[in-house]
């Protein structure tokens, strides 16, 4: 998979399926089920460390989350989040810091907002930028929590956003929880991919985050869907696992060596 395919896919009106990795085994996985896009998102930072926000991820953990997807994804195209304040201060600091996500094994990099010349800056030098717009988490404290963005007069606003970005060169662009309808209207507005989360049907494509999709959490969100519930499954098993423990049950001698 690459980002020229992924454009092609548009054209064709296929739709694109993404998912969130973050380690080779859920990588493996998304990419024996066929998933075109793995993105190893910052959301690492809420479902895997139990922060309440993605802002205090570091750029080397997310290096080191790259490096383990990336050895498992072979078909699947990797894209890597840029976490909070490793890019946009300079053109300086946003190449150096995609240059070691791109070493560490992302075929791409996803960058928040609309920083057209830090977009150009890395397509000259050869990184595929994947935007982001709406409700972008890492500005969290500027929405003033997690909200819906893009209603009434800021539909516009979005939308302009995105014709920029995309003239500034990105490949393709997630769109957050916004409007179906606006996000529809800018789906059809652009050439490149559009990759919604709770924006609708309209979008060509939809990404999910692993813990939400698979039931992992207590947790639901309207944006997401469980297609089943691993958090009882594991806890069955974890359950049956303990008692056996305690009543010498396991291990057995067919356990044993």
């Amino acid at each position: 998979m690459t980002a020229p395919k992924l454009y092609q896919f548009k054209q064709e009106g296929r739709k694109i399926v993404c998912i969130t990795a973050y380690d080779t085994t859920s990588a493996s996985l998304a990419e024996a089920a066929g998933v075109d896009v793995i993105l190893v998102g910052d959301s690492a930072a809420n479902v895997l460390f139990g922060e309440s926000t993605t802002l205090p991820l570091s750029l080397e953990t997310m290096a080191t989350m790259v490096r383990s997807v990336s050895r498992a994804a072979h078909r699947s195209f990797v894209v890597a989040d840029m976490p909070f304040g490793t890019y946009g201060a300079s053109l300086d600091q946003t190449v150096k810091h995609a240059v070691m996500l791109m070493k560490s094994g992302a075929q791409a990099v996803k960058i928040e907002g609309c920083l057209e010349e830090e977009i150009w800056a890395l397509g000259r030098i050869g990184i595929p930028v994947m935007g982001h717009l709406g409700m972008t988490p890492q500005s969290i404290h500027n929405f003033g929590g997690f909200r819906v963005q893009g209603r009434g007069e800021e539909g516009s606003l979005i939308a302009e956003q995105a014709q920029r970005i995309q003239d500034a060169g990105v490949f393709a662009m997630v769109l957050e929880l916004i409007p179906q309808e606006l996000a529809t209207s800018i789906s059809k507005q652009l050439d490149i991919p559009t990759i919604g989360i709770g924006a609708g049907p309209g979008c060509d494509g939809q990404i999910q985050v692993w813990h939400d999709l698979l039931g992992l959490q207590e947790e639901e969100y309207r944006h997401a869907k469980r297609y089943c519930n691993l958090r009882e499954t594991i806890l069955s098993a974890l359950g049956e696992y303990s008692e056996e423990v305690r009543h010498s049950k396991f291990p057995t001698s067919e356990n044993s060596f």
